[in-house]
C-alpha cells in the first residue's frame, strides 16, 4: 500500500502558525516539562530552549493513502475467546514493562514524540504569567514602543479608513448649499404661476405663464442633477503614530554572603536572583537593577561580583537595608521610580540588628516601595530575622512578602508565587 504525504515547505514561515497551534493543544504537558527543566537544571541555562516528549496516541500525521478497492476474498483467523472491542490481558509472570517506547519482553509501552522548544518558546511559559506586583505608573520616562492614535478626520485617504457618517454629513450639507437658493427662486416662481392661472387670460398673462413655466422645468432640472455623494464630501478617518511611554523601576536585589551562608545556599540564592534578573530584563525594557551583597558590612557591586565573589564574613542585614535607603535617596526618588526589593538570606543574623531591620523597613523603605520580598534559603527551624519580618508582613500584606526556599528544586515554585500575576 502506498501514501501519498505532503511535506512541501511552507513559504514565509507560514508552518509557524501550525507549531503555534500545536503547543496551544499541549501547553499544559509543556509547562509541566518546562517546570521540571527549571527546578532540575541551571538557571544560567535558562536563555536556550528544552526538548519535551509528549505521547503520541494523539499526535498523528494526516495522510491520503488508497483504498482497498475492488472484489477480495479473505479468510480470517477465528478464535473461541475475543469479539471486537474486548482487551487482551496482560501476560502472566515477569516483571511488568513500563514501556515509553523502549524494548519490554513483557506488557504494554507507548511511543513518544519529541520535539524542542525555541528559545522565545521556552522563556514564554517560563515566564507565563508573571508580573511585577503592585506596578503604579508614578512617572512615564522613555519612549520604548510606538501606537497609532486617532487625530480627527482628513479629506484624503485610504477607502478602509472611509467615515460613512462624516461623509454623509459632508454630502447633505453641500446639497443644502448649493439647492437652497434654486428651491427658493422655485417656489417663488410656482407663487408667481400661480396667481397667474388665478387672473384673467390675456396675451401678456398667455406668455408670462409660458416663461415660468419654462423657468420652473430648468429649475427642477437642475435640481436633480445635483448629485447625491461627490468625491468632494469623502472624509476618512485619521491615525498618526505617537510615542508610548514605558514605566521606569528599579529592582534592588540584595544577597547575603556571610560565613553562616554554606556554598550550596549561596549557589540557591545565586540562582533565584539569577531568574529574577532574566524575569526583569526580559519583560521590562526601562528598569535598573542594583546589587547589594552584605556580610557585616554591605556594598554595592556589579552583576559578576553579585555572583561570583567569594568575600565572606560575619551577618549585619541591617547594613544592606540602610544602602538601600542611601541609593534610593540619592538616586531613585519615590515620585519618580517605582521601586522593589529582593532579599536572600539563611535568616542568621546578629542578635540585636532583626528588630532594627525591621524598623528601618517599616520606617524608611516600605513608605517608597511598591514591593518587597524576603527569601529565606535554610531547611532549619526559622530565626529571629523571619520573626521579625512575619510583624511586617501582617501589617503590610500587599508590599510585603516573605517565603522559604528548601532545595533547588522549591526555587521556581517560590519565585512564581512572589511574582504571580494579582487579579485587578
Amino acid at each position: 500500500m502506498s501514501y501519498i504525504i505532503d511535506r512541501r515547505l511552507n513559504g514565509r514561515h507560514k508552518s509557524m502558525v501550525n507549531r503555534q497551534r500545536f503547543l496551544d493543544r499541549y501547553k499544559a504537558q509543556i509547562r509541566e516539562s518546562v517546570a521540571d527543566a527549571a527546578s532540575k537544571r541551571s538557571i544560567t541555562d535558562m536563555e536556550r530552549g528544552e526538548s519535551v516528549s509528549l505521547p503520541t496516541k494523539d499526535i498523528s500525521e494526516p495522510v491520503f493513502h488508497h483504498g482497498q478497492g475492488g472484489v477480495r476474498d479473505m479468510v480470517h483467523t477465528g478464535n473461541k475467546e475475543f469479539v471486537t472491542g474486548d482487551k487482551v490481558p496482560r501476560p502472566q509472570g515477569g516483571g511488568g514493562g513500563q514501556g515509553s517506547g523502549k524494548a519490554s519482553n513483557q506488557g504494554e509501552g507507548e511511543d513518544e514524540f519529541s520535539f524542542t522548544l525555541t528559545q522565545e518558546e521556552f522563556l514564554n511559559f517560563l515566564f507565563e504569567d508573571l508580573a511585577l506586583p503592585n506596578l503604579i505608573k508614578r512617572r512615564l520616562a522613555g519612549v520604548e514602543t510606538w501606537e497609532w492614535q486617532s487625530a480627527g478626520i482628513v479629506t484624503e485617504g485610504n477607502p478602509a479608513k472611509i467615515n460613512i457618517v462624516r461623509s454623509l454629513r459632508a454630502a447633505t450639507s453641500r446639497r443644502i448649499a448649493l439647492g437652497t437658493g434654486k428651491k427658493r427662486s422655485l417656489r417663488a416662481k410656482e407663487q408667481e404661476l400661480a396667481e397667474l392661472l388665478a387672473q384673467e387670460t390675456s396675451p401678456q398673462t398667455v406668455a408670462r405663464i409660458a416663461e415660468l413655466r419654462a423657468e420652473i422645468a430648468k429649475l427642477k432640472i437642475r435640481l436633480e442633477k445635483i448629485p447625491f455623494i461627490d468625491t468632494f464630501d469623502l472624509r476618512y478617518n485619521h491615525h498618526i503614530k505617537v510615542a508610548k511611554p514605558s514605566a521606569q523601576a528599579v529592582m534592588f536585589c540584595i544577597m547575603d554572603v556571610s560565613g553562616s551562608m554554606s556554598q550550596a545556599t549561596k549557589d540557591m540564592a545565586k540562582r533565584f536572583f539569577l531568574l529574577l534578573y532574566l524575569f526583569l530584563k526580559r519583560n521590562y525594557k526601562k528598569i535598573e537593577v542594583v546589587f547589594i551583597r552584605h556580610h557585616t558590612s554591605a556594598k554595592e557591586v556589579d552583576e559578576d561580583e553579585f555572583f561570583y565573589s567569594r568575600e565572606t564574613g560575619g551577618t549585619i542585614v541591617s547594613s544592606a537595608l540602610k544602602l538601600m535607603h542611601e541609593i534610593i535617596s540619592s538616586r531613585y526618588p519615590s515620585e519618580e521610580w517605582n521601586i522593589y526589593g529582593a532579599q536572600a538570606s539563611d535568616g542568621d543574623n546578629w542578635s540585636d540588628d532583626s528588630p532594627l531591620c525591621q524598623k528601618i523597613l517599616e520606617d524608611q523603605l516600605l513608605p517608597a516601595l511598591q514591593y518587597f520580598s524576603y527569601i529565606e534559603i535554610t531547611p532549619r527551624q526559622h530565626q529571629a530575622l523571619w520573626v521579625a519580618y512575619e510583624e511586617i508582613q501582617q501589617a503590610y500584606p500587599e508590599h510585603f512578602a516573605m517565603q522559604q526556599i528548601i532545595e533547588p528544586s522549591d526555587i521556581y515554585p517560590v519565585f512564581r508565587e512572589l511574582f504571580a500575576r494579582k487579579p485587578a
